[in-house]
C-alpha cells in the first residue's frame, strides 16, 4: 500500500469519526528498513517517522536530517535508562514511559540538558506478563508523579494483545487519558488504525502497510 493510500485511509476514517481533517498524525515507522526505502517516504514529503531502537535510529536519522527539514523523530520502542539520554537528543517524542526508574531519569537528564521531547506514557491495556507498559489500575498514579517531577506528558500509548479485539483496548486507554485531562493517544497500527481513529488516536504507528514487510521479521 502506498503512502498516499494510507493517508487517505486516515482521512477517510477522521471524517467517518466527526473529526476535523488532520487531527491523526502518521508516525511512519522505519524500523530495519533499508535507507532507500525511507528515503522515498521522505521524497514524497513524509517528514514523521518511529524507530524502535535509539541505536538503529543513531545510525540512521542525524545523516537524513542533513538533507531534508523538518523531520519528527518518535522512539516507539522500549527504552532503556542508559540509552535515555540519546534518545533525549535524537527525538522529539518518547512512546515508551513505562516505570518510575525511566520517568526520574527523563526528569534529571531534561533538569541537565534544558530540554525534554514529548512523553507518552505506555499502559499495558491487557496486562499481559510479557509486554512493557504500566498497569491500567496504576496509570493514574504514574501519571500523577511524572507530572510532580516536570515531565510533558502528552499522552498514553498502548499495543493491544494480538488475539483479542483492539477497540476494547483503544477505548480503555482514551477512558484513561480523558480522565487524567490527556489528549494524546497513541494506539493503531497497520491492521486496525482505522478503529483506533474512530476511539479517538491522535497518533497512529505504521510500518507495514507503508514499507512492506521487514526483513528479519
Amino acid at each position: 500500500m502506498s503512502l498516499s493510500e494510507i493517508q487517505s485511509q486516515i482521512a477517510k476514517a477522521e471524517a467517518e469519526a466527526g473529526r476535523p481533517a488532520g487531527s491523526v498524525r502518521l508516525i511512519a515507522v522505519s524500523k530495519m528498513q533499508p535507507d532507500e526505502v525511507v528515503e522515498d517516504v521522505l521524497k514524497q514529503g513524509h517528514r514523521v517517522f518511529g524507530e524502535n531502537r535509539v541505536q538503529e535510529a543513531a545510525g540512521k536519522w542525524p545523516r537524513f536530517r542533513e538533507s531534508y527539514d523538518g523531520i519528527e523523530l518518535h522512539i516507539i520502542g522500549p527504552l532503556q535508562t542508559n540509552k535515555a539520554r540519546q534518545a533525549m537528543e535524537l527525538a522529539q517524542a518518547i512512546h515508551s514511559l513505562d516505570r518510575p526508574k525511566l520517568a526520574t531519569t527523563i526528569a534529571r537528564l531534561a533538569q541537565e540538558m534544558g530540554q525534554c521531547p514529548q512523553l507518552f506514557i505506555q499502559v499495558n491495556t491487557g496486562e499481559e506478563p510479557q509486554k512493557a507498559g504500566v498497569l491500567p489500575a496504576e496509570t493514574d498514579a504514574f501519571v500523577a508523579d511524572c507530572r510532580a517531577l516536570d515531565l510533558p506528558v502528552a499522552g498514553l500509548m498502548c499495543i493491544p494483545p494480538v488475539e483479542e479485539e483492539a477497540t476494547l483496548h483503544f477505548a480503555l486507554l482514551a477512558r484513561i487519558a480523558e480522565r487524567n485531562g490527556l489528549d494524546g493517544l497513541s494506539m493503531g497500527m497497520s491492521g486496525d488504525f482505522d478503529r483506533a481513529i474512530r476511539q479517538g488516536a491522535t497518533h497512529v504507528r505504521v510500518g507495514s502497510a507503508i514499507f512492506g514487510a521487514r526483513d528479519g521479521h
